[in-house]
């Protein structure tokens, strides 16, 4: 850890003075007379990789969290010498380098100091484990706030705060517990109305202070490695998010039903139990797309098996469970249980797959089977066979989705609840110890576990959930916030938890609705779907210690609001399908805190509660029990209140009255929301008309709609459509003019336009410049019109 007293011990050491440099292509290198080096890389004009070895050369250049897919080039690159300084000038950013001691500034082109080092790199010799300790530490900003960075349990302005990040299983973790499950090594900085970000990609146990020890220094270390990060230059926090997710990379599109609402609980068994829970979604019209099986499915915990006592014909149930339109998603754990008659310890065991102590013995962990040894998923040839391991559960038996747990790795029953530090990793070539392995063993699990299920469910796109994570992970998998409880307290720490998630490239996230821990009142549970249904992974899920947990565990008004709420997710599955689409595309997290969406604006500096979901609606949780409104910032700009619909000034904090089966909801001015039926699962109904909720604005708006099959991957042959809609607001005018691209033919031939917030009286409607005969008092009792889809530009014309 670095304090006062690390940084003052005299075993840290600094670069010297630069004694040579050289500029091969896009990277310079700079060496000191000490045999640091400093090879800096200019991958894009916003983004630049600072890599340091004190070794006088580089081990082999190697990351789980980089996107080697993703193309990289730049603008412009210029070097130049000063007489104290070399600087390196993008298109963008300049950067200085001084020559007595590497410490380095960045600017922008107008020589604004955008972030300066301190002490700047320096390191202490682990004499335990031999290499380096590596620090880093920069000078901060006067009101400089910080975000990203994960899965964490705390404010959503990290300023203040020191922080962990090392995998960990933390049952009933609390407020301002850490570490917690995931690691994400990637912070965002701002001030002076200016974005940076700074992704830290080491993977051993790593530390951050942002501003907590020294009131205007951050530093972030590692106790092994290198000191390797990348700088990414904004201005906008949309962009810093948006380059360091193309960087770690982005997941395909899911399956629609996936963005469904999903039932889960440890556990629901035998198959009698299992049909019953799916029954009464059914019987009570309560939408549900999966049901989950969790670990009492196998023959004592055993992977890839199956108790036959509770589940005598699987593949039976899994068709019958598909007729009602649930499909159904198991739990894998990494544990495989020592057994000489169980197969797949017997192959792991045959090839040699298992992680190993220093010594040679296997690695040896108690876990729910008991004994068990676990396979070495940083192998690439283990997760091939891993991979391969999948055939029965998804293409014999039809299961669609997988559930990786307990991957941080938990072990049980021992101090530091997982592995060793001892134990040997393959890491791809790049041999090392579990101390470097242990933050990127659930990510690589939860890669094996997407392989193996994408090749068996194709055509099909796969499914599958993880609970531990690096950065990078969301190429392979979701992930959800772990073992929470049904507290309050969890109830605002899931709100921020997914909402940090998304900025940290992690957008495809939830949290177990009404707490994995204890039981929840109905009003908490109701509050908790409330919110769960705006999050991108929206289940529920409990631990069956405490009792029940399904909508009808409670009272009829909570099933109400859990109908009600549930159905409006339905609904709106071609936004949050949208929201994805522009996720994967561009970069773009689908929950925006609000310092995302305005950042100038520094009354959203600080703001924890409300976010936008997708580009256009504001979405306000309830935190507390018996609140009949809260008080909540609308942000800048123009919106209606979705209940009311009632027009809103932004820029102001403001009272919202709220029942119990509503939460403060608002849209954007101007944005067209599309709408599907409600179904009870994804596919279930046919229907010929897409519902488009338009919200007037006096200006300019622009909103789009992406759809396709729904699943397979004939949207990557161009069959897709995307539908740009672009409104412009006049005082006695709506112009909507409507723009598609793609092959695909969607299913439905006719829009209904429901207007909101019109400020005049419709005499006219014209369509791509034909004027149309409509019943003008049923207009004005109704505000909706129905409009083939094929129309290119609509006028409402009024008085």
């Amino acid at each position: 850890m670095i304090t006062n007293t690390a940084l003052e011990y005299k075993g840290d050491l600094y670069p010297s003075k630069i004694i040579s440099h050289q500029h091969e292509g896009d990277s310079v290198f700079f060496h000191t007379d000490n045999k640091v080096i400093l090879k800096v890389t200019i991958l894009r004009d916003s983004l630049i990789r600072f890599r340091f070895t004190t070794k006088g050369y580089f081990s082999n250049d190697f990351s789980y969290a980089v996107d080697k897919t993703q193309l990289h080039g730049y603008n412009f690159l210029e070097l130049t010498e000063e007489e104290a300084y070399f600087q390196i000038r993008t298109s963008k950013v300049k950067c200085k380098i001084q020559k007595r001691d590497l410490r380095l500034a960045i600017y922008d082109l107008n020589d604004f100091l955008i972030l300066e080092d301190e002490l700047g790199f320096h390191w202490e010799e682990s004499y335990e484990y031999g290499g380096n300790i590596v620090k880093m530490s920069k000078s901060s900003k006067d009101g400089e706030c910080f975000y990203g960075l994960g899965d964490k349990a705390t404010q959503m302005n990290l300023k203040g705060k020191r922080l962990e990040n090392f995998a960990t299983d933390q049952y009933a973790y609390q407020k301002e517990q850490d570490p917690l499950y995931k690691v994400v090594p990637f912070y965002i900085g701002l001030h002076n109305k200016l974005s940076y970000g700074i992704f830290f990609d080491n993977t051993f146990r790593t530390f951050f202070d942002f501003c907590q020890e020294r009131r205007n220094v951050t530093s972030f270390w590692a106790e092994g490695g290198e000191m390797n990060y990348y700088f990414i230059y904004g201005p906008q926090m949309q962009d810093v998010v948006t380059t360091y997710t193309d960087l770690t990379g982005k997941p395909e599109l899911p399956p629609l039903w996936v963005l469904g609402y999903h039932q889960c609980k440890w556990s629901y068994y035998p198959e009698s139990k299992v049909k019953e829970i799916t029954s009464k979604f059914r019987e009570l019209k309560i939408p549900c797309d999966a049901i989950y099986l969790d670990i009492d499915y196998m023959e004592g915990f055993r992977c890839f098996t199956w108790n036959k006592n509770y589940f005598p014909d699987p593949k039976k149930m899994v068709a019958e469970l598909a007729e009602d339109g649930f499909k159904t998603v198991v739990i894998i754990d990494p544990g495989i249980k020592i057994d000489k008659d169980y197969w797949v310890y017997q192959e792991a065991l045959e090839k040699d797959y298992f992680c190993k102590r220093a010594d040679g013995p296997y690695m040896k962990g108690k876990v729910w089977p008991g004994e068990c040894n676990f396979p070495d998923y940083t192998n690439p040839v283990v997760r091939e066979w891993w991979a391969g391991l999948f055939k029965e559960l998804i293409s014999d038996i039809g299961v669609k989705g997988v559930w990786n747990d307990m991957n941080e790795p938990a072990v049980m029953e021992v101090p530091n609840k997982t592995f060793p530090t001892d134990v040997r990793h393959v890491y791809d070539g790049n041999p090392c110890s579990h101390r470097k392995a242990h933050n990127i063993y659930g990510t690589q699990m939860a890669r094996a576990t997407y392989h193996g299920v994408k090749r068996f469910v194709y055509p099909k796109r796969p499914f599958v959930i993880t609970r531990s994570a690096y950065s990078g992970a969301q190429r392979y998998t979701s992930s959800w916030t772990g073992d929470n409880v049904a507290t309050w307290e969890h109830l605002w720490i899931a709100n921020i938890q997914v909402q940090r998630m998304s900025i940290s490239g992690m957008g495809f996230t939830g949290s177990d609705i009404g707490g994995f821990a204890e039981q929840p009142t109905g009003e908490l549970y109701a509050r908790w779907i409330q919110l769960g249904v705006f999050h991108p992974f929206c289940r529920t899920h409990s631990s069956g210690d405490h009792g029940n947990q399904e909508p009808w565990a409670f009272d009829e008004e909570v099933i109400n609001i859990t109908r009600k709420f549930v159905s409006l997710r339905y609904q709106l599955l071609p936004y949050l399908y949208t929201m994805f689409w522009q996720y994967i595309e561009e970069g773009v997290p689908m929950l925006k805190p609000l310092v995302y969406y305005d950042q100038e604006d520094t009354q959203t500096h600080y703001r924890n509660d409300e976010f936008i979901f997708g580009n256009q609606i504001l979405v306000c949780p309830i935190l507390e029990p018996n609140a009949v409104g809260r008080r909540m910032y609308i942000p800048r700009g123009e919106w209606y209140n979705y209940w009311t619909n009632e027009f809103a000034t932004g820029g102001r904090e403001v009272w919202i009255d709220t029942k119990f089966d509503e939460i403060p909801v608002f849209v954007k001015a101007g944005a067209v929301i599309p709408k599907y039926p409600v179904q009870q699962y994804v596919g279930e109904l046919e229907f010929d008309e897409l519902t488009l909720d338009l919200y007037f604005k006096l200006g300019k708006e622009k909103s789009v709609v992406y759809e396709d099959a729904q699943d397979g991957y004939d949207y990557k042959k161009g069959r897709y459509s995307f539908l740009s809609f672009r409104t412009i607001g006049k005082e006695k005018e709506l112009i909507i003019q409507l723009h598609k691209e793609g092959k695909y033919d969607t299913p439905y031939s006719k829009y209904k336009i429901n207007l909101i917030g019109l400020p005049f009286k419709v005499t006219e409607i014209e369509i791509d410049n034909e004027k149309i005969a409509f019943d003008k008092e049923g207009f004005e009792l109704n505000h909706f019109l129905i409009v083939d889809k094929e129309f290119n530009e609509l006028h409402i014309v009024g008085e």
